[in-house]
């Protein structure tokens, strides 16, 4: 068998664990609209007639209804509270990883280009052009594994939409309580389209899921906060549509710099711009996503579930807030729960005593076991848990060390990593993680801890006060106790803000 070279963080789990469609419940627009379900069109490039679907019901005049008048929209109060958070969530990770090496590049780049200008590069001192420095604070706030995502849809929404939408509050000068609503209505196109489309369809197409959902979710977040009209939001998807990219070649990536790119940096400077152009009188295809021969309705990405329906089923009523999850620890998504375990091992086990650690987990477990991306390799995470007695950000994200540190190397080699197909999530259930591990010591004596979920997943969400102790967790070691405790409160208060300027000058400060 061809050794896998690189880690594949949701991948091959997107292949057959994945939820095909969020738990949305009540009728919502589609039931406005008469209807109780969508089907793909048996789209055709030569027949129009065959390509025109007789069932096809139209999404596009919820969703532009629905971008168009998100930042007046009711919200319930307990999203509000998670979009908060999740804005929280992000610019913690980008505080954290502002020195870290795709933050450095993503700067470089938007500096070389257009530093200067009027728009702030979160995590730094420097300014770029309205794209260029959202760029750079997306690339920022994924240059490692720390930020929140989407289970259910592959896609890791915060650095490029939280990204944008301060970037464009700032510019435009809009409330606390528009960028909330805002970025409410970019999460849910983020969540939604890859699960329409389908994940076994973007696999086949070679589109990550990963670059899909932040362009269409940047973009609606931005269209919002523009102020776009229906007509505009229109002709702003066409544009998603032609800017939607991202290959699943960032599986092979060593040093997070590409990843950092398809997963965040390009999602926000596709979907930033795309609203631009809208918004600037650039028109496309009329209603694209329902255009029989349209990017959304393409053969290759209405195969084997595709669901059309679940972009607009619920719109305004269910929340794809409600399903998106945030990263306890400084590693990958299905890395989590054996993380937990090895951590509370440690407590009661030293370095020394270790004989051998077996890690049993669902899915590919020779991903976790190989993976160049140290967030990602368990043996590599396990020996530094045991020698350091801790997880370090810092170190959680090192190459070097996972490369250089001989006996971090050599404790590595004593840790197993399989496939329990027990632990494997059912077709439609919640995803969350899990993972047993056992570890020998010297003197033949077993340890074992099961994890059955860690949390943060979206079945058990980070309460308020833990996502605020992350926060403090990663922010103290580069701004102090003081300025962490003023992101917290400036992130709890944003609904009743005026103005983001204090938010925005906190995330002002010298980095390396």
């Amino acid at each position: 068998m061809t050794q896998k070279g690189a880690p594949v963080l949701e991948a091959e789990r997107a292949l057959t664990n994945i939820s095909r469609r969020s738990a949305l419940v009540g009728g919502g627009v589609l039931a406005a609209l008469g209807a109780t379900s969508l089907k793909p069109a048996q789209a055709s490039a030569g027949n129009d007639e065959e390509s025109d679907g007789g069932d096809w019901i139209a999404v596009m005049p919820a969703i532009t209804r629905y971008i168009a008048g998100a930042t007046s929209a009711a919200v319930p109060s307990a999203i509000r509270e998670r979009a908060r958070l999740h804005i929280l969530d992000t610019l913690a990770s980008i505080i954290a990883c502002s020195s870290l090496e795709a933050a450095r590049h993503g700067r470089l780049y938007a500096v070389t280009l257009s530093g200067g200008l009027e728009s702030p590069i979160l995590g730094s001192m420097h300014r770029a052009s309205l794209i260029d420095a959202t760029f750079a604070s997306a690339m920022t706030a994924h240059a490692a594994e720390i930020n929140d995502f989407i289970p259910s849809a592959y896609v890791q929404p915060g650095p490029a939409i939280v990204s944008a939408g301060i970037a464009l509050a700032h510019k435009h000068r809009r409330s606390g309580h528009d960028l909330v609503s805002a970025l409410v209505a970019g999460y849910e196109l983020a969540g939604r389209m890859p699960k329409a489309i389908g994940t076994r369809n973007l696999w086949k197409a070679g589109l990550a899921n990963h670059g899909i959902g932040p362009v269409f979710g940047t973009g609606a977040a931005s269209a919002a906060l523009l102020g776009l009209d229906e007509r505009q939001v229109n002709h702003m998807l066409a544009y998603c549509a032609q800017q939607a990219s991202g290959s699943w070649q960032w599986m092979l990536d060593v040093q997070h710099i590409e990843k950092a790119f398809v997963f965040a940096g390009m999602g926000a400077r596709n979907g930033l711009q795309a609203a631009l152009m809208a918004s600037m009188g650039f028109t496309g295809v009329p209603d694209s996503l329902d255009a029989p021969k349209g990017w959304f309705r393409w053969p290759a990405l209405s195969g084997e579930g595709a669901d059309p329906s679940i972009l607009i089923e619920g719109l305004g009523e269910t929340f794809e807030m409600s399903h998106a999850a945030m990263k306890r620890y400084p590693v990958g998504g299905p890395t989590q729960p054996a993380v937990r375990a090895l951590l509370d091992l440690r407590r009661e086990i030293g370095t020394q005593e270790v004989a051998a650690i077996r890690v049993e987990m669902p899915g590919s477990a020779d991903t976790f076991r190989s993976a160049n991306m140290p967030a990602l390799n368990i043996p590599y995470l396990a020996a530094i848990i045991m020698i350091d007695g801790r997880l370090d950000f810092v170190d959680a994200q090192s190459l070097d060390r996972m490369n250089t540190d001989r006996r971090a190397k050599a404790l590595a080699t004593k840790v197993e990593v399989v496939a329990d197909p027990t632990l494997e999530t059912g077709e439609g259930e919640a995803r969350t993680e899990s993972a047993r591990v056992t570890l020998t010591t010297k003197d033949v004596k077993t340890h074992q801890r099961f994890v059955p979920f860690v949390p943060g997943f979206p079945t058990h969400p980070l309460q308020t006060d833990e996502v605020e102790q992350k926060a403090r967790e990663l922010v103290v070691p580069v701004l102090g106790k003081d300025r962490a405790k003023r992101l917290i409160a400036l992130c709890a208060s944003l609904d009743n803000a005026s103005s983001i300027e204090p938010l925005v000058a906190l995330m002002r400060f010298q980095t390396s």
